[in-house]
């Protein structure tokens, strides 16, 4: 199978694998014991650490361990807004967000928090004027996706952390699908959550980067493991996994850059002018693909090319039967965003493969468009 579902997972790369299989088979102490196998894990999770920080461009700060981005956002969300003065307890975020930012601050507004959500244009960006009306001396905390997971659209994250910082708000990026692809403005930021299993690591892992002189509230009770903050033994695996998939992200950001650039450019000299991109064409990361075209059904089209994995958006709202709120922020309407896929391809994606899965693709939904009236 021609793996092109990037932005839900990625493939493990090799050398993670094996930074992983001596802490499952041999050295498998707790890193929270005394003992000599403890504390050699205790040390390979410093190291993990290290590397996830240069991976972020995180000079200051502190990187703490969690199991995945949902919680490091949740975390986030919940820990600043637990500390928020009654004159600030509002947050500001974006329609396109990822839902693990946008049910956890509607979940927020039963505790009393007030939200309020812009919109995004026909390219997926946010108007930074209604943006800057929006963040007002009420807001305490504002968050905003990097790279967005369905669409690879690049919101202006320096502008708008900056628009957060002019009213004495909190900033929280959620940079999971940009980590290693593009630049984060970390300056701009004063939380970042990033995820292993979007960088060739592992699933189960990841992390919240949050700024020096930045105090949020544990979302997680009992040992205080990580600084004190965030309770619950961590995985040396899991964690030397994540740091070795971040060290490849600095050593290869070149390569894996220009090999995704030439991937782009050959995708759209395969698609032809029959579909249409969903979200803007020159602030966006080229390795995520969104594309519709008219008379083609998504579904329908993922069950008739079974020798290719892709999907018609996010895989944490599969199956939910209700179209993308993402493609509906853009305004596309139901059969518009039923009609559009998703394809994500980087490292490990061969040009041949790529052009073998568009080409089944594309063939494919030419069959369903000669019949459907």
């Amino acid at each position: 199978m021609i793996y092109l579902d990037y932005q839900a997972t990625t493939p493990v790369a090799p050398a993670v694998a094996a930074a992983m299989l001596p802490w499952i088979e041999t050295r498998f102490g707790n890193p929270h014991s005394p003992h000599r196998l403890g504390r050699e894990a205790a040390a390979a999770i410093e190291v993990a650490r290290s590397h996830v920080a240069t991976a972020i461009g995180a000079g200051a700060g502190h990187v703490y361990f969690t199991s995945g981005a949902t919680e490091a956002a949740n975390w986030a969300l919940k820990g600043a807004a637990a500390r928020l003065p009654v004159a600030k307890r509002k947050i500001v975020t974006v329609a396109t967000e990822h839902a693990c930012v946008l049910d956890t601050a509607e979940w927020l507004v039963a505790q009393g928090i007030e939200l309020d959500v812009l919109p995004v244009g026909p390219d997926g960006l946010v108007d930074l004027a209604l943006a800057a009306d929006c963040i007002d001396a009420r807001t305490g905390l504002v968050a905003a996706m990097l790279v967005n997971n369905e669409i690879g659209v690049i919101q202006p994250i320096e502008e708008i952390g900056a628009l957060a910082r002019s009213r004495d708000a909190l900033f929280l990026c959620d940079a999971v699908q940009g980590l290693g692809r593009v630049p984060i403005p970390v300056v701009a930021c004063d939380m970042i959550a990033v995820s292993g299993h979007k960088v060739h690591g592992p699933k189960g892992i990841g992390a919240l980067w949050i700024g020096d002189g930045v105090k949020i509230d544990p979302l997680l009770h009992g040992g205080g493991q990580e600084g004190g903050i965030r309770s619950g033994t961590l995985s040396p695996a899991l964690c030397v996994g994540f740091g070795e998939a971040a060290r490849l992200l600095n050593e290869r950001a070149g390569d894996d850059h220009d090999h995704v650039e030439r991937l782009w450019a050959i995708a759209w000299s395969v698609l032809g002018g029959d579909w249409t991109l969903n979200g803007s064409p020159e602030r966006r990361y080229c390795g995520n693909l969104n594309i519709r075209a008219p008379k083609v059904d998504a579904a329908r089209l993922i069950s008739d090319v079974r020798e290719v994995a892709f999907s018609a958006g996010s895989a944490c709202a599969s199956g939910s039967g209700r179209p993308s709120h993402v493609l509906s922020a853009l305004g596309l309407n139901r059969r518009e965003a039923r009609s559009s896929i998703r394809l994500g391809f980087g490292r490990y994606t061969t040009e041949e493969d790529l052009v073998r899965a568009l080409t089944m693709i594309g063939e494919a939904a030419a069959r369903q468009r000669s019949h459907t009236p």
